[in-house]
């Protein structure tokens, strides 16, 4: 037999070549995520339940990536995360949050909690327009059996208008000093909104990743087995851009069946990334199952035990080397997804081949991933787990069983059944995650500065790497000092 040899990231460097860039702002690095949804910059946070809900993809949108929202989740509660970026921004929002006007003052602070939205445009049972509630609305009333038609502004007192361009509407609210416009057409039927906070967050964020009608892309995770066919279709019902068949054997029998079927049942209307896969093999039968990317890495996470567990993988450099060259045939982009510890690995895994990387742990301690702050020997963490853990396995079997008086039975269960490819553990606070990628994005930039790569295609084709001992490695950490930050 022989034995092949499988390099990752601590294993290489890229060597530094002529460069005529004078400031590391001048490069792009615009990529691609499939092959029609480009992103301002190449980062995708992960899929797992300690990283990505809403929170995290609105942040991630917003900066220039994207983040694909979990699947551990009932139907119902995947589809409002992807809601709620979805309506978080856009200079016209299509089908916003209505309510009638007999609806409780209770409802419309549900309405307003649950969609994280500040009013809510009241209609009768046509979709005629009656008034606007907001926040300001029901903060003070404390008889929450009142309707919602008593306490809101009438249809009387508001402002409303036909299409509108973007400047005609930005003049429309600063003449009336008002923060919500609805659209109506010839018979006074809602057709959309406009609201002044949007257009100011276009300003703010002016290379969010966003669809063609101004909406934050977002992406969502399916599974191989049992609804992942109702949960695709949900959440593409739901403008969801990106469906993600997630499973850790992305080049099986199942995999490859659910990416046919999602392509077969709705063909163009959404983008299907597929993995993960570690081999030019899978890349080639998943993209001829009609995958539009697909993601790379076989236990490279930091919490993923695949590897010694299995003892099955390979080296995440050498897997991204393989895996892209399969793929360039077919022009589909690879998502090099796991082991990014460093920013310079995050140039190395571009140079390799990937359009863009997936990362989870850097962005688990982060304000916008999902969990509490705790607090332990007066250091603040958050938990973090791979998706194959034992914990992670047990929340599945609680979710799916409805029963939550059965835990300890269920507990004995799952460890009978489960041999966990994952662990959980505690990650250090970090504060929001635009710092993170502040940080990531500064160490991309500077690397293609090195290399003199002005854009990700040039990064590709002048980058040339050489190996290193752990001699190489130890040279490259900081060394021969006291380190006091």
């Amino acid at each position: 037999m022989q034995i092949k040899e499988g390099l990752t990231y601590d294993d290489v460097l890229l060597i530094p070549k002529y460069s005529d860039i004078t400031s590391r702002k001048n490069v792009d690095t615009t990529s691609r995520l499939t092959r029609e949804i480009m992103l301002k910059i190449p980062i995708v946070s992960s899929n797992m339940d300690t990283v990505t809900e809403s929170a995290m993809a609105i942040a991630m949108a917003r900066l220039g990536g994207i983040g694909i929202i979990h699947r551990f989740l009932s139907i119902k509660e995947e589809v409002k995360e992807v809601t709620k970026v979805k309506r978080y921004e856009g200079y016209m929002i299509e089908n916003p949050v209505t309510m009638l006007q007999n609806q409780s003052v209770r409802e419309a602070k549900e309405m307003l909690e649950g969609f994280g939205i500040g009013g809510i445009v009241v209609v009768d049972e046509d979709k005629k327009v009656k008034g606007i509630v907001t926040r300001r609305d029901v903060e003070f009333e404390d008889d929450d059996s009142r309707s919602v038609e008593e306490i809101m502004t009438p249809r009387s007192r508001l402002i409303v208008a036909n299409s509108l361009s973007m400047n005609e509407a930005k003049e429309i609210l600063k003449k009336n000093k008002i923060e919500k416009l609805p659209i109506v057409d010839e018979k006074d039927r809602l057709k959309a909104l406009i609201t002044a906070k949007d257009i100011q967050k276009m300003k703010l964020f002016p290379n969010a990743s966003k669809d063609e009608k101004g909406r934050l892309r977002v992406g969502a995770a399916v599974g191989v087995k049992g609804d992942f066919m109702e949960r695709a279709e949900s959440l593409i019902e739901s403008y969801c851009d990106v469906i993600v068949v997630d499973v850790a054997h992305g080049h099986s029998m199942q995999a490859v069946e659910a990416v046919k079927k999602i392509k077969r049942n709705f063909g163009d209307e959404v983008q299907v990334i597929a993995g993960n896969v570690a081999t030019a093999e899978g890349v080639i039968d998943l993209v001829k199952a009609g995958a539009d990317a697909v993601k790379v890495g076989v236990g490279p996470g930091s919490i993923c035990t695949t590897r010694i567990v299995t003892g099955f993988g390979v080296p995440q450099l050498t897997a991204i080397m393989e895996c892209s060259e399969a793929a360039k045939d077919f022009d589909v982009p690879v998502i090099a997804d796991g082991g990014i510890r460093f920013p310079g690995d995050i140039t190395k895994a571009i140079a390799a081949g990937a359009s863009t990387v997936m990362i989870g742990g850097l962005f688990a301690g982060t304000e916008e991933s999902p969990g509490p702050v705790v607090l332990r020997n007066g250091v603040r963490y958050k938990l973090t787990r791979g998706m194959a853990s034992l914990s992670a396995a047990l929340d599945r079997k609680i979710r799916e069983s409805d029963k939550y008086d059965e835990v300890n039975r269920l507990l004995e269960d799952t460890a009978e059944e489960t041999v966990p490819e994952g662990v959980e553990g505690l990650i250090p606070y970090k504060g929001r995650v635009e710092e993170v990628v502040r940080q990531l994005m500064g160490g991309l930039r500077s690397g293609m500065s090195y290399c003199g790569a002005h854009n990700i295609e040039e990064l590709r084709q002048k980058a040339e790497f050489i190996r290193m001992t752990s001699s190489g490695l130890r040279e490259s950490l900081p060394h021969d000092i006291e380190r006091v930050v």
